[in-house]
């Protein structure tokens, strides 16, 4: 026998003698058979109870005991899943079935290039060498009228000042830039300084100070040094002074040195500066007066001064007449703000710098004048769309862009075009003409609702036609509106 079995029957034996102790060893059988038994009923009917922790698990586990009773959790009714819901579908796209490509392949466009955008969503409609960057003409004076918003800001005023000369009898007329500044009362500049006004400042400055009262002023020295370098571009034709459609660019001169300071094309002098101290000389009394240019001494006492029109009124005159001399001045005055020269070369850095500062990407611009009247400027179709939709969204200042340039068959440059055309009213743009080029970027308010942008060049060997073909394109893309397809 095995020491197991030896070990059993000894405790029969003891069992045998000891009958109470037989009947409480048989009844804690009974109990632990029946327990076990409900135990195995439970299991299979009740979710198990969740142990507090493992340690606590683990524990009762050791010692085979229950030290609580547990309370049977109800098995809880299963919630059935929501019906799915699809997911909204996407708004289907526009069928884009109305082509212009047709208007836009007129041999009358010369080299075209051209681009369309949804101003709303940003999508470009048509493209033909979009990014290719070109020669705009004058439409290179949006681009420098919303640099000047940048830099200067609407509000911005010019000065043009007097201060006592070095000499006895001496005045130095200082120009700030300011080409708007009128000889009379007024000129073709909407709210212009007046020389006269300044005149008078200084007689009554110069009669008032004892050391200088009762006598005569004999010298004006003309300073035009805030602006520096060539005062014409060397990639301009001379002819364009002569024809009456730009001066030299002076930070001093009167009238935009027209001939006639009423009219938009009027002949330009040969010297913008000697000119405005003629009619400075003529409003103080001292026609007799040597002129001559100069520099103004440091420290000089003020004798008058006058403020020109604000930047936000410059801007719509600039746009609507397409005013070359001042969009220069503009430019230059950006160039100035911004501390990086007061030359043409100047620009090349500034222009780009300012506009900038609206999230554009300017890398590849080429800027050489303000007004567009270079060759040498390189600009693309899609850098003006993208740019347009600034505009006509407002941002910053740039409302006052859009709200200022022409309106086709209504107002300003495009006040004879488009005249018997459906878009007549619901094109505001920029026109722009030098001998190498006709362009066209602006903004359409289309029938269907839709505001796209647009730029447009006609390039090379074109004629006046090309203006008519532009205006028919520019009215295909209005029909158009969101339907336009770029095939």
């Amino acid at each position: 026998m095995s020491s197991d079995g030896a070990k059993r029957g000894g405790a029969v034996a003891a069992l045998r003698r000891r009958p109470r102790l037989t009947a409480i060893v048989s009844a804690a059988v009974a109990v632990v058979v029946l327990g076990g038994g409900a135990f195995a009923v439970g299991a299979a009917t009740a979710a198990p109870a969740v142990p507090t922790s493992t340690a606590a698990a683990e524990d009762n586990g050791a010692t085979g005991a229950v030290t609580s009773t547990a309370t049977a959790t109800p098995t809880p009714t299963p919630t059935p899943d929501p019906r799915p819901v699809p997911a909204a579908g996407s708004a289907p796209a526009p069928v884009r079935t109305c082509s212009v490509a047709d208007l836009a392949a007129d041999s009358r466009l010369g080299t075209f290039l051209g681009e369309v955008r949804n101003a709303t969503t940003g999508e470009v409609l048509f493209d033909r060498s979009g990014s290719t960057f070109a020669r705009t003409a004058s439409v290179m004076k949006v681009l420098t009228s919303a640099a000047a918003l940048a830099v200067l800001g609407s509000a911005y005023q010019v000065p043009t000042t007097v201060v006592k000369g070095a000499n006895p009898g001496e005045v130095v007329l200082v120009g700030g830039g300011d080409i708007t500044l009128a000889s009379g009362s007024s000129n073709i500049y909407t709210g212009s300084a007046s020389m006269l006004d300044l005149a008078d400042q200084v007689n009554a400055a110069w009669n008032a100070d004892p050391s200088t009262a009762g006598t005569a002023i004999t010298s004006i020295v003309l300073d035009a040094g805030a602006f520096s370098g060539d005062r014409w571009q060397p990639s301009w034709n001379r002819k364009e002074l002569y024809d009456g459609y730009s001066s030299e660019v002076t930070a001093l001169q009167v009238d935009g040195d027209r001939a006639s300071p009423s009219s938009n094309v009027s002949e330009r002098s040969e010297n913008a500066v000697l000119s405005a101290g003629e009619a400075f000389a003529d409003a103080l009394g001292a026609s007799g007066a040597t002129l001559t240019e100069g520099v103004a001494p440091a420290g000089a006492a003020q004798l008058g001064q006058v403020l020109s029109a604000p930047v936000g009124t410059m801007i719509p005159d600039a746009l609507l007449r397409s005013d070359n001399t001042e969009a220069e001045m503009l430019a230059r005055l950006v160039a100035i703000e911004l501390g990086v020269g007061s030359d043409f070369a100047a620009l090349q850095t500034a222009i780009p710098q300012a506009l900038a500062r609206y999230g554009l990407d300017t890398s590849g611009l080429v800027i050489a004048d303000g007004s567009g009247l270079s060759d040498d400027n390189g600009v693309s179709p899609d850098f003006l769309t993208e740019l347009f939709v600034k505009i006509q969204a407002g941002e910053g200042e740039l409302a006052i862009i859009r709200d200022g340039l022409p309106v086709a068959g209504v107002s300003g440059t495009l006040a004879g075009r488009f005249t018997d055309s459906p878009a007549a009213g619901s094109v505001i743009a920029k026109t722009g003409w030098i001998d190498t080029g006709y362009t066209l970027a602006g903004i359409v308010n289309a029938p269907d609702g839709a505001v796209l942008t647009f730029a447009f060049f006609a390039l090379d060997d074109v004629g006046d036609s090309a203006r008519t073909a532009l205006d028919a394109l520019t009215t295909g893309v209005y029909q158009c509106g969101n339907g336009l397809s770029t095939l």
